[in-house]
């Protein structure tokens, strides 16, 4: 960077006069610093995020990659028979099993009371 000439004007403010090449550089690092600050607020947000979302268990993402439904896998995790889950939130065992091989979608009720069944977070049921 070549020396930056000052210059005052009549009202006594003082002026920067700075070759172009060095304005420009300034920009660009200016610029720069700007994405690398909104990089950060976005990584930052994420985190924040993360730290509120509770990730399935490993044995469930397990159960659903080779093929159960994440209801099923969620209810084998908590080591319960289809009947007894079915019994808990008062519905038959078959509705359960249309609700597993995805033949039915549960209401909102319904989920609610699978998640405080399972003592799981309320948006593990639906994905």
């Amino acid at each position: 960077m070549n020396a930056p000439q000052i210059i005052k004007t009549s009202t006594g403010e003082e002026l920067v006069v700075i070759p172009k090449a060095d304005y420009e550089a300034l920009l660009h690092a200016a610029e720069e610093a700007l994405e690398d600050a909104a990089d950060v607020a976005i990584y930052d947000e994420r985190k924040a995020d993360l730290r509120t979302e509770r990730a399935l268990p490993a044995d469930v993402t397990m159960d659903v990659l080779r093929g159960s439904s994440r209801l099923k896998a969620l209810r084998n995790w908590r080591k319960l028979t289809q009947a007894e889950l079915a019994a808990a939130i008062g519905v038959s065992q078959g509705f359960l099993s249309d609700l597993e091989s995805n033949r039915r979608k549960p209401s909102e009720q319904t989920s609610a009371m699978l998640a405080k069944a399972l003592d799981i977070p309320g948006e593990w049921i639906e994905p």
